[in-house]
């Protein structure tokens, strides 16, 4: 993968507004079902792994990561 391409993450939990700045280049979504959904575009393959390595350092539990089709836009979160 050497383009870009858009992503969502789910974690369980809410994650604290003050980690928002951490993941500057996704928005944020709180759930009612007590999860969070991180969504975004992301440059490449490296750029997914530095974001799943913020989730492991805040020991968020991962629920899926999923990469969303190009024709929807991100204005969807």
């Amino acid at each position: 993968m050497d383009e870009p391409c858009v992503y969502e993450i789910r974690v369980e939990g809410h994650l604290p507004d003050r980690w928002s700045d951490w993941f500057a280049e996704l928005a944020i979504r709180h759930d009612v079902s007590d999860e969070t959904t991180l969504r975004g575009a992301l440059a490449d393959q490296a750029a997914l792994f530095g974001v799943l390595n913020k989730i492991y350092a805040l020991n968020l539990p991962l629920i899926s990561v999923k990469r969303v089709p190009a024709c929807v836009t991100l204005n969807t979160v």
